[in-house]
């Protein structure tokens, strides 16, 4: 019944829908020759994993996982109740759009629902609504929270964003309908995988900045520290058989020579590749940067460090 491909139901902040033509050419090649298992340790917006569903519709397992309840909270409800979510996120929508020209009532309907969404006491549809609803409203589709894992993003300036689209709600749902979704230490997906796996993360990036810093997705930060156990983990992938392609900031930008991610995988294959920032208080900030992709597997387009 519902043709339309799936796609990212979420704005998010590090989406990997520009990277999508330099991981096709970096997969490794096996996985064309036989059925294996995908795992996605950090699905965010899911870009790269409704990819993957649509290139390989014969996969063996797919598994994906994220810290953010809230966010696994959001994937769990479109594959169980997209009917239930779509009723609610059109009347959000049809409540929203029907204050433009009010900025004041605007911005109280909005901070309203921050205030709803934090206090994380509705029922589970209702709590996804709120996800989206703020998703698409709020300043550049920013996800961050505070200690105290409070949503802390202000209101956008959008005028009257798609806050429900049901057609990919649907889409969403019945691709989701194959995938196990998990919430919780990204280590955890070790007990899932399969003879044959390969495994796609997509971390909370290094910041290049003091003020550059949006890995703020959950209550607690991702820093150099957890770079350096995910780095960890990825040893104990390699010894286990399995293959991973992973992607991160590259710190070693503007002529500086910080190289924390050069020398922590310095064992594995880094290629560094062209991607947009679009989300940065300052605008002269935003543009096209360097971001890596690191992997534990050869290529027929070998790997290579680019200075």
């Amino acid at each position: 019944m519902y043709l339309q491909k799936a796609k990212p139901f979420l704005k998010w902040a590090g989406g990997k829908t520009q990277l999508i033509n330099d991981i096709d050419r970096l997969l490794p090649r096996n996985l064309f020759t036989r059925k294996f298992s995908y795992v996605e340790p950090f699905v965010g917006s899911g870009a790269v994993l409704f990819w993957i569903l649509d290139k390989f519709p014969h996969l063996e397992k797919i598994v994906i996982n994220d810290i953010n309840e809230d966010l696994i909270n959001t994937y769990r409800v479109i594959a169980a109740q997209p009917k239930e979510l779509i009723t609610v996120l059109c009347e959000f929508q049809e409540n929203y759009h029907a204050l433009h020209g009010e900025q004041g009532k605007k911005e109280t309907y909005y901070y309203e629902k921050r205030i709803l969404y934090n206090s994380r006491v509705t029922e589970n549809v209702m709590q996804a609504a709120l996800f989206i609803f703020l998703n698409k409203t709020c300043f550049n589709g920013l996800y961050r929270v505070n200690q105290k894992n409070h949503f802390n993003v202000p209101i956008g300036s959008y005028k009257k964003p798609t806050i429900c689209n049901a057609e990919n709600i649907y889409a969403v749902s019945a691709a989701l309908r194959q995938v196990e979704i998990l919430c919780g230490d990204y280590e955890d997906t070790l007990e899932k995988t399969g003879q044959h796996s390969f495994f796609y993360f997509d971390p909370p990036y290094k910041p290049l900045s003091s003020t550059s810093s949006f890995n703020s997705y959950a209550q607690h930060v991702f820093n150099d520290a957890e770079q350096i156990r995910l780095r960890d983990f990825c040893r104990k992938l390699e010894t286990r058989g399995h293959q991973w392609l992973l992607s991160n900031s590259d710190p070693k930008i503007q002529g500086t020579n910080q190289t924390f991610f050069d020398d922590i995988y310095a064992n594995f294959r880094i290629l560094r590749v062209k991607a947009s920032r679009r989300i940065n208080s300052n605008a002269e900030k935003r543009g096209e940067l360097n971001e890596l992709l690191i992997a534990n597997y050869e290529h027929e387009k070998t790997l290579r460090v680019i200075v």
